[in-house]
């Protein structure tokens, strides 16, 4: 077993995905992973739970707008996270007899703005606790189980076996003949194996170690997400450009690759896997420029009648950029209606990369494989993004969020005109360049307001930022060097202008003033 793997940052799990309901990859989705999670260490259908967030924490002010409840519902109901009941998880739980209570009140494990603490009873009397955090896009972290420190990602196998410090070389020694990653926790007499497998163990390996656990017990969960079977081949700039020009590929080619060897599946398996998140985006953008599908809380759906002005000529300019910006907004409409969308690479962003992809192969004639090479060339920044910063604006933001989407899309631009893994990465530096510093200062907690004309105006900057390099704009400071400095900008931003709508657009008194429709 190996006790150090590399980090695993996959564009599937990580930048284009997960495929989810509305409206936050961090509040939504992320807590559905971390309930579907404690779901599954539980091992045993649950008949109550808590969830305790941290005063000071985002969670305490917007779970219960941005549908962080419904997820952790739809988690603990055992639904998949595009459960078309989703809407209904908390009065289904409530049905069938799950006690759920939600509250607010410190607790010491709080070291981000995401923290959850969860309390777990099972019906035949089983319990468990567990501190988890959902760090981005998605993304959770469990760092305690039972108060054991852990580390676990929803990325692998997992089997957790508590037992007696004198049983833990036995059992180490039973593992080490299979593939995957060990870690072992000792204290007062007591040991706790955390163990990660890229395949799923086989019933043999899983009753042996049942015989040597503490009270027979132990906790297992399947991964989340798609599992690692390779190393990564880059995780910066520098280092796909290397690649790209070692190859002769684009960037897109060369993100492929990257997928294909990191996950363990042919190149013909991701490029399918990138068709079906390409027809959620299309979908997505369908169903935003139906009026009767979009259900917002505070805005009036606005992208039918800006698609409608644009193709009835009767706004200033029109052309590929409002076409991106409003189905962008459109895509946005759906994400805040609980519809399904992808996040690229976040909920409140997963407007920008339809807007202009769908634009681009309207505009260019793209057939499907310069699609899906241009959607793997915006994956390509996501996943430098996520190696060297974050997908969290709670952390960082709305720059890693709607500002690396508007990088991702610029990337993709280049991509389709032909441009080579420079200039496309170029491009994303130029993007990241204009917004940095940029506030999450979301109104009533809600991914509406701003959200809405960032996405659509990241959607049209891309156009803006491709045509800059590609006319011949020598970048003075490459994409890594930019994403280092937008993480440093974005951690300097005071907490009431990360997520927490306490600063910027979310107190000005209009904002204040607005009224929910539901």
């Amino acid at each position: 077993m190996n006790s150090s793997p590399a980090k695993f940052i996959s564009i599937f799990n990580d930048v284009l995905g997960p495929v989810m309901r509305g409206q936050s990859s961090s509040h939504t989705a992320g807590s559905y992973f971390i309930g579907k999670m404690a779901r599954e260490l539980l091992g045993e259908p649950p008949s109550a739970a808590k969830f305790i967030f941290h005063p000071d924490g985002s969670y305490s002010r917007v779970f219960q707008a941005q549908g962080s409840d419904l997820a952790f519902a739809a988690a603990l109901l055992d639904w998949t996270l595009t459960d078309e009941r989703f809407p209904q998880a908390l009065k289904v739980a409530h049905e069938k007899n799950i006690q759920l209570e939600f509250s607010v009140s410190p607790f010491p494990e709080a070291d981000h703005p995401n923290s959850v603490k969860i309390l777990l009873k099972s019906k035949k009397g089983k319990s468990l606790s567990l501190v988890a955090k959902s760090i981005g896009g998605g993304a959770i972290k469990i760092v305690k189980l039972n108060n054991w420190p852990v580390g676990l990602d929803g990325k692998n196998h997992v089997v957790i076996i508590p037992g007696q410090k004198a049983d833990s070389r036995k059992i180490q020694a039973i593992i080490q003949a299979y593939p995957g990653e060990i870690d072992l926790k000792e204290r007062e007499g007591q040991a706790l194996l955390v163990t990660k497998f890229q395949q799923k163990p086989d019933q043999a390996l899983v009753r042996e170690l049942r015989s040597l656990s503490l009270g027979n017990q132990l906790w297992m969960a399947p991964p989340l997400v798609f599992p690692q079977k390779g190393e990564p081949i880059f995780s910066s700039g520098e280092e796909i450009i290397l690649q790209a020009t070692k190859r002769s590929l684009s960037l897109g080619k060369t993100a492929l690759t990257y997928e294909a060897s990191l996950l363990g599946l042919s190149e013909e398996e991701c490029y399918q896997e990138m068709k079906k998140r390409w027809q959620v985006m299309k979908e997505a953008i369908t169903a935003g420029f139906e009026e009767d599908k979009v259900h917002l809380t505070l805005l009036e759906p606005s992208a039918p009648k800006i698609k409608q002005a644009i193709d009835s000529q009767a706004v200033a300019i029109g052309g590929p950029h409002a076409r991106a910006a409003a189905r962008a907004m459109a895509v946005m409409h759906t994400a805040n209606s609980l519809g399904r969308v992808c996040a690229a690479p976040t909920g409140g962003s997963a407007g920008v990369i339809p807007g202009v992809v769908a634009t681009l192969a309207e505009e260019k004639n793209l057939d499907e494989t310069q699609i899906v090479l241009a959607l793997f060339a915006a994956g390509a920044v996501g996943l430098i993004v996520a190696h060297r910063a974050t997908f969290a604006a709670e952390i960082a933001g709305c720059q890693v969020e709607i500002g690396a989407a508007g990088a991702m899309g610029a990337a993709a631009v280049v991509e389709a005109a032909g441009g080579n893994c420079g200039q496309a990465l170029d491009a994303a530096a130029i993007s990241l360049q204009n917004t940095m510093g940029s506030p999450c200062d979301l109104v009533q907690e809600r991914c509406e307001i701003p959200c809405h004309t960032r996405n659509a105006v990241a959607a049209a900057s891309a156009f803006v930022c491709a045509d800059i390099i590609l006319g011949g704009y020598q970048n003075p400071i490459p994409l890594d060097e930019t994403i280092d400095a937008v993480l440093a900008s974005g951690q300097m931003l005071p907490p009431e202008l990360r997520c927490t709508s306490l600063g910027g657009l979310a107190v000005t008194p209009s904002a204040l003033k607005l009224k929910k429709k539901k």
